[in-house]
């Protein structure tokens, strides 16, 4: 056999074997692909997964390994929820500690819970419907007829000052200057009444002797003017604001946590941020699971044992998750009750203020 002849039956052959082995990078039949480097970052594969970005080394290429990943990364997320829950549920402050100790793998991370329950929370509160009734009929008549009132005395009161004043001028008694004063307050009087029965005053009596610090009342009145004049879009903005915005729940939050260790050294803002984001998220599912038994099962000895379980859990963790004794959990916990009110007061200001901007 000539030498032509022998590279012949080798390229021949090495055509072959390409017809049923996929070339580098190429998809196998099985839908896997076969790599010595990383297909993500280039680096030479040592087991399983590239110790650089972590890929995987066999990449899946089929229909039937998409819906595989799914399912794997939806049950793998699911694993670690059902480890957390229950944690998160009865015993709060070890799962602060487990987390903040960076043992982490077989947990749900603070903030990925915190959103998947601010999901499921509004996802629960728009199935059941606005719990707020806007039938404010007889509100409004009363209001009208409580204005009317008001401006009938309005005007007998003017009626009168301008008497005194014509008398006074006349001679009849009085001093003209005290009663010049009272018929301009009555005039006052009566043109707020009847401003306040279109929901705004006027300009020379808004801002008459108002201190320059009020424009956080100021914004404050006109969305309470906003809001009753439409309640069901105020309550709509106020949803999607709470929803948007819950996050600054967690600022909010943490400078009273570090009140209450202030001088030590062994707790850092890093862990009361963890124990918050953790407690809010236990408090906003409290808070869906007695919407959904107030709502549909009226449940109320089992509503009430629920609301009275959130400071009893506030205890938990704090006892756990910062190893305080019975006496030091307890104290600290009337002081973060009354610290979550003041910071659930500054989160709805805010709202507030973003709905009347």
């Amino acid at each position: 056999m000539s030498g032509g002849e022998v590279i012949g039956d080798i390229a021949q052959g090495a055509l072959t074997a390409r017809a049923f082995e996929p070339a580098h990078g190429e998809a196998a039949d099985d839908g896997h692909t076969h790599e010595s480097a990383c297909l993500n970052c280039g680096t030479a594969l040592v087991g399983r997964h590239c110790h650089e970005c972590g890929q995987a080394a066999h990449v899946h290429k089929t229909l039937r390994a998409f819906f595989h990943d799914l399912l794997h990364g939806v049950f793998h997320f699911e694993g670690k929820v059902w480890r957390t829950l229950p944690l998160l549920a009865w015993r709060p402050g070890r799962l602060t500690r487990e987390y903040v100790a960076r043992r982490r793998a077989s947990y749900v991370s603070p903030i990925a819970l915190f959103l998947f329950v601010v999901f499921l929370t509004f996802a629960v509160f728009n199935v059941l419907g606005n719990p707020i009734s806007f039938d404010n009929q007889g509100e409004n008549v009363g209001f009208e007829r409580g204005i009317g009132e008001a401006e009938q005395g309005a005007v007998l009161e003017l009626d009168k000052a301008e008497q005194a004043l014509a008398d006074a001028r006349a001679g009849k008694g009085g001093n003209v200057a005290q009663a010049e004063r009272q018929v301009a307050s009555a005039r006052q009087a009566l043109t707020v009444i009847r401003a306040a029965r279109n929901g705004r005053l006027p300009d020379n009596i808004a801002n008459a002797d108002r201190p320059a610090d009020q424009s956080v009342v100021d914004a404050i009145n006109r969305a309470w003017a906003h809001a009753r004049e439409n309640p069901e879009l105020t309550v709509y903005k106020l949803q999607n604001s709470a929803y948007k915005f819950s996050w600054l729940l967690i600022p909010l939050s943490v400078p009273f946590m570090w009140l209450l260790f202030p001088f030590s050294r062994r707790f850092h803002l890093y862990d009361h941020t963890v124990f918050v984001t953790y407690s809010l998220s236990f408090m906003l599912l409290l808070l869906a699971v007695i919407s959904v038994l107030t709502v549909w099962a009226g449940t109320g000895g089992l509503v009430a044992a629920l609301i009275a379980y959130a400071p009893f859990h506030m205890y938990r963790q704090l006892r756990d998750a910062y190893e305080l004794s019975r006496f030091g959990a307890w104290w600290r916990t009337w002081f973060l009750s009354a610290f979550a009110v003041l910071a659930l007061g500054l989160f709805a200001t805010v709202l507030t203020l973003m709905v009347a901007a």
